[in-house]
């Protein structure tokens, strides 16, 4: 059963107005649409070809084969145990989950104190950006021989996990010779891919060597966290079963079609006629607690890839397989812009644009009722004596929705009984089902991300890598940037 509460009372006009508000009769207008939705994507997740054609298996992560995620469980805390230190190299859904489980699950300083840490390694971000600075830090100051490596990547050709690969293989060949190999996890494609190939090369002679694990086919990236996450998770001493235990119970509530039995349809349907009927295209998420800000980090991710799209969906049923192709006739350069923040610290920044900026943003707060440490300030005699921080945070949340409210700002808040493994599980499920829905209500193919690759493909270009396109070749170089020095100060 659920235990997330969604309250979207402040979504509402009785709390903001009928400008910016949504009635009950708005609710009811679009019920009908909703369940659609719903149905639809209830019937293509029926099918397995469906989901994997659509890169929508990750609905069935929550219910994984236990005796699989009893051997990551087990591989995991063997790494955890063994080493001081562990270096994951991915980027996009391959950092931000982990980071936000990272941030989420552990204490506060994990990789500062010992004692926290509980005989375990400390745990290090890398691959996921270009600087050279941290990478350069981090491999001068970890002693390699008490070092593991993961990396994180279904090709292994995207440039930043790429290029920290090669890095930390040299820097480990160095310390280990020809052995450096079983000092490497790989999670990438089972089948195909740069990555497999060199894992599968490696095996042939050392099974210990580049040992790897599957990215699952039909998971996306930004929705993988309970695919290439799992061995994490293992590695910081969390019980998996936990955690999709969390997840299932979200998956069971979306299990309901209608709306006020839903919670993450529900969020879907307040968000898009928030957005299409009172012009709130930006998506603040705003977590009261420190640990979830990272969480928020991720669905930045989440929203940005899945629902900004230039072209509305066009479905295609071929051999019974749905497929989802771009409309070129429906230009639509649609989504809301997320944005992460946290409480209370960007009261002090950001919430003055909330307040009295363009009302142009719905707020979403997530609030943690019970916290694992809480601190009582000290009876001094003034309106602070013998509070408790707990009791601090939850005011200054309620008093930021109060004051988004007398400005007339749609907010609402998720609530968490406590930040365990299983109600964090069950939070990130939420938001990947809230942003299918969305998907579905605004017709577009939530799981692809066809605006990332322009990037890549003007590296792989200028990098001269074999294989790139002719036509790509062709459009970078017809289409120049110019830079004219009068417009260079």
């Amino acid at each position: 059963m659920s235990s997330l509460r969604f309250d979207f009372n402040n979504m509402m006009e009785h709390n903001i107005g009928k400008k910016d508000g949504i009635s009950t009769g708005d609710l009811k207008a679009f019920k009908k649409q909703a369940y659609a939705a719903q149905r639809h994507l209830a019937k293509v997740l029926l099918s397995k070809k469906d989901r994997i054609s659509l890169s929508l298996e990750w609905t069935r992560l929550p219910f994984q084969d236990e005796k699989v995620l009893a051997e990551i469980q087990t591989y995991g805390e063997q790494i955890g145990k063994n080493y001081e230190n562990v270096i994951f190299l991915g980027i996009g859904g391959s950092y931000l989950g982990l980071k936000a489980a990272q941030d989420a699950l552990l204490s506060p300083y994990y990789n500062d104190f010992k004692a926290l840490r509980k005989g375990r390694a400390r745990i290090y971000f890398e691959g996921n950006n270009l600087d050279p600075e941290t990478l350069f830090a981090l491999l001068k100051n970890l002693n390699p021989k008490k070092t593991f490596v993961v990396c994180i990547s279904k090709s292994g050709e995207t440039t930043e996990t790429k290029a920290a690969l090669e890095l930390a293989e040299n820097w480990l060949r160095k310390a280990y010779g020809k052995n450096f190999a079983k000092r490497i996890a790989v999670i990438t494609d089972p089948e195909s891919g740069a990555l497999r190939q060199k894992a599968k090369k490696a095996n042939n002679s050392d099974p210990l060597a580049y040992r790897s694990l599957p990215l699952i086919p039909g998971v996306g990236g930004r929705f993988s966290e309970f695919n290439m996450g799992l061995l994490h998770l293992a590695i910081i001493g969390v019980k998996l079963k936990e955690v999709l235990a969390g997840a299932a119970a979200m998956a069971k509530s979306c299990e309901i079609p209608d709306i006020f039995g839903n919670p993450a349809l529900m969020y879907a349907v307040l968000q898009v006629l928030a957005f299409k009927r009172k012009r709130k295209s930006i998506a603040v998420l705003m977590p009261f607690s420190e640990q979830l800000k990272a969480t928020a980090d991720w669905y930045v991710q989440l929203l940005a890839e899945s629902t900004g799209k230039k072209f509305g969906r066009k479905i295609i049923v071929e051999d019974g397989v749905e497929k989802w192709a771009e409309d070129k006739s429906r230009l639509l350069n649609t989504g809301r812009t997320p944005v992460s923040a946290r409480g209370t610290n960007d009261l002090h920044s950001i919430q003055q644009n909330n307040i009295e900026g363009r009302n142009d943003k719905t707020v979403t707060f997530i609030r943690v009722e019970k916290f694992r440490n809480d601190l009582r300030l000290p009876f001094t005699g003034d309106f602070l004596a013998g509070k408790k921080y707990s009791e601090l945070l939850k005011t200054a949340q309620e008093g930021t929705a109060w004051a988004l409210n007398r400005a007339e700002r749609p907010n609402c808040v998720i609530s968490l009984p406590e930040l365990s493994p299983r109600a964090w599980g069950e939070l990130l499920f939420f938001f990947e089902m809230a942003t299918a829905y969305e998907g579905e209500l605004l017709n577009i193919n939530a799981f692809n991300q066809p605006g990332v690759e322009s990037y890549k493909n003007f590296m792989f270009f200028k990098l001269k890598k074999p294989g790139v396109k002719k036509e790509t070749s062709e459009e970078i170089t017809n289409n120049p940037m110019v830079s004219k020095k009068r417009y260079i100060i």
